[in-house]
Order: structure tokens, then sequence, then C-alpha cells
């Protein structure tokens, strides 16, 4: 019988690589639901569905970061009380952070459906993406309940010892999903509504995969409605929030440069700008699978005040998250057009901009990873404050300052460098403010 692992005892290197390559592929494997619909669209539809793509694209970052907020805020909670040995304790926050992130599905169904061309318009919909906008919406509003439940299960089964599962499941979904947008758009030429129902079928099979954990003899995790606590709504909320905003962080960031690109450009500028936002879910992805490898080795071994292996994890993790960051920077700075042609065919117009945005832009990547990465730690630790405001100084508040105020002194070039200054700052403010509390704790 194989042995079951044993996060507060077994050797940490071992134990981290064997989470690591799990959780990495199942969150990088998440963001090629956009990303390969955003190569297939380009390749096989054109610029301007492209840039469509880019404006409905905050609200995918809505639905994964539901899930995100109540699978990981609930399966901290559910390890930490595990280290503890409270067990029935831990299960009622699996059974409350399941159902409320249902009752969140049936809100976005409800409110989005009803009115998704005022949100297009809000979101930077003009007269020449809204249509393609619309095309997509139809599959993409029904996939929310799959969306959510994605993120959602995928946090909890990992923490329940079946990270193999969860990487299953996202990867055969996120396989799927690549082999049907190639399909359905290049060969029978469904355009938007073959590129969103490919997504659609992607992330339904990874649900269902997914769902397989609760039969087998491994599960410990038990959906009992009676066990739910709404007292424990704030709790899982509090912690899983800063994994929300990360990726909320994303969306705003992404819905603020279509604005400002949108004034100073055109849609040509949102079409360059798919190119790097696109690349930043892959780096946001990536470091996400770093973390959440180290996530229930550092929160069981907190619960149980094991304070040297968690900073040895911390090390490791952090240190991975970093090289990982450094490799997307040197591709961006040393090969732009590599990266162009992946996502979308050249014009004289594209190859104006594309080229030193992907090299001013890409340099961010590096501060990302490590930011991140920081924020999860915080989270695992339960100092939600620090973990939330590395998401608001990074994802919110600094890039709203500087992607308003860089352009009137450095024109678009101003957009671009938006990120990598927002990074920078908010890193060395996370290592004083991460410095400040370690050493009053």
């Amino acid at each position: 019988m194989k042995k079951q692992m044993d996060l507060l005892r077994d050797p940490i290197k071992p134990l981290f690589l064997k989470y690591l390559l799990p959780s990495v592929s199942a969150t990088l494997v998440t963001s090629i639901y956009v990303l390969a619909d955003t190569i297939i669209v380009g390749k096989g539809i054109g610029a301007t569905a492209v840039a469509a793509l880019n404006i409905v694209l905050p609200l995918f970052s809505l639905f994964f970061g539901t899930g995100l907020l109540f699978g990981v805020g609930g399966s901290v909670l559910l390890s930490l009380n595990r280290g503890k040995g409270e067990y029935e304790k831990a299960n009622r926050y699996f059974s409350t952070a399941v159902c409320s992130a249902a009752i969140f599905a049936i809100l976005y169904l409800l409110l989005i459906t009803t009115g998704f061309e005022s949100v297009a318009k809000v979101l930077g919909a003009t007269k020449a993406t809204m249509p393609y906008a619309k095309e997509y919406s139809v599959w993409l509003l029904a996939g929310i309940p799959f969306f959510i439940g994605s993120s959602l299960l995928q946090a909890f089964i990992r923490n329940d010892k079946a990270p193999k599962l969860a990487m299953t499941g996202v990867v055969t979904g996120g396989v799927l999903n690549i082999i049907l947008d190639y399909i359905f758009v290049m060969k029978f030429g469904w355009g938007m509504t073959g590129a969103a129902s490919a997504t659609f079928i992607g992330s339904f099979t990874t649900v269902c995969i997914l769902l397989t954990h609760f039969l087998s003899k491994k599960n410990t995790l038990k959906l009992r409605v009676k066990e739910v606590k709404i007292r424990y709504i704030s709790d899982i909320v509090k912690t899983g929030f800063s994994s929300f905003l990360v990726e909320m962080s994303n969306g705003i960031v992404v819905f603020i440069f279509n604005l400002q690109l949108v004034h100073y450009i055109g849609d040509i500028g949102i079409t360059v700008y798919s190119i790097l936002s696109n690349t930043a879910i892959v780096v946001m992805s990536l470091t996400n699978g770093i973390s959440q490898a180290a996530q229930p080795i550092i929160t069981e071994n907190f619960g149980a005040r094991n304070m040297e292996r968690i900073h040895y994890v911390k090390r490791i993790a952090f240190i991975t998250a970093c090289i990982m960051g450094g490799f997307f920077v040197a591709v961006g700075v040393l090969m732009p057009n590599v990266v162009i042609d992946i996502f979308i065919h050249r014009t004289d117009e594209i190859m104006k901009l594309a080229p030193t945005a992907i090299q001013i832009y890409f340099v961010s990547f590096i501060g990302l990873a490590a930011n991140m990465f920081l924020s999860n730690y915080y989270q695992a630790t339960l100092r939600p404050f620090l973990a939330l405001l590395i998401c608001m100084l990074r994802g919110v508040i600094f890039c709203i300052i500087f992607v308003y105020i860089l352009p009137i002194f450095l024109g678009v070039n101003g957009i671009w460098l938006t990120m990598p200054l927002s990074e920078a700052v908010a890193f060395v403010i996370a290592i004083l403010l991460g410095r400040k509390y370690e050493v009053e704790k």
C-alpha cells in the first residue's frame, strides 16, 4: 500500500516537488483556457476579434477569482484545522465554501446574462469589437458554474492530498480545449462561437474529472449542507481574498489598460496589449502553481507551529518563482518578435508598437512572480492584511496611478512602463513591511 504523505514530518524538498509539478500543471492549464482562445482567434479570425476577446477577459478573472476566493480561503482553513487535529471543524469550512461559491455562480448568471451588452460597453467594447464580444459571451456565461467550480475544487482536492488528480483534471480539460479550439475555429470556421464553446467543453470536462475524487476511498471531504456555518464565511473570505484580488487585479489591469489604449491609440492598441496580458496570465498561473505547491505544507506546519519547516519551504518556493519570472523577462527582452508570432500575424501597425511594448512590459514579470508568491505566503500563514496589501499595491493602486500619469509624459510607452514600475515599488514595500511584521511577531 502506498504511503500517505505526511506534511509535518516528510523531508521538505521531496514533499515540495511532489506538489510542484501537479500544482504548476493545473494552474498553468487553467490559463490555457484564455491563452488558447487568444492564439486561435488571432490566427484564425483576426486582430479585431483578439481585441474583443481582451475586452471580456476581466470576466474570466471574476469567475476564476471567485473560485479561488472560496477554494483557497476554505482549503487554507481546512489544512490549518487539520494541523490542529480539528477534523470536523475543517470539514465545516469545506461545506461552507462550496455552498457559498454556488450562490455566487447563480448570482453572476442572473446579473451578467441579463445585461451583457452594458457590461461589455463598460469594459471598453466599441462598435467594431461588440459583435465579436457578444458572439463569444453565449458560451462564456453558460460556463460560469464550471469556471468557478474548477478553481474551487482544485484547491480543496490538492489540500486533500490528491494533487495528481487536480493536475489530471485541469490538464485534460486544457488539452481538450486546445484541440477543440483548433477544430472549431480553424477547420469548421465557427468563429468566436467555436472558440467559446471549446472553452466551455474544456472546463466542463475538468470539473467532471475533479468530482471523481469524491468517489475515491482516499477522499476525506464530505459536503453536508447542514454543516454550513454563516459565521465561517467571513473567515473564508478574509483568508481567500488576496487570491481573489490577485486574479481580479489582472482583470482590473486589463480593464484600465483597455480604456487608456483606446484613448491613445485605438483598437490596435488593445490587440497588442492582448499579447502582454495573456503572457501575464501564464506567469501568474505558474506563480500560483508554485505558491499552491508550498501552501498545504506551510499551512499544516503553521497549525502545528513547525516554524523551521515553514521558512525552509518559503525559501525554496520563492527562489523557484523568481527564476521562472526571470526566464520570461529574458524571452521578452531578447526575442519580442517570437512572442508576437505566437499570438497574431504581423502587420505594419502591429510591428510599430508590439516589439517595444513587449520589451518594456515583460520586465515586470520577475516582480510579479516575487510579489504574488509573498502574497500567497502571507495568506498561507494567516496574515491576510499583508497579503491583501501587496495585491492592492501592485494590482490596483500603483497600476491606476501610473497608467494615468506616465502617458502624460511618455506617451504610449508610459502605459507599457506602468507594470514594471508598479511591481518594483510594491516589492520594496512588501519586503520592508514583511521584515517589520516578522520582527514584531
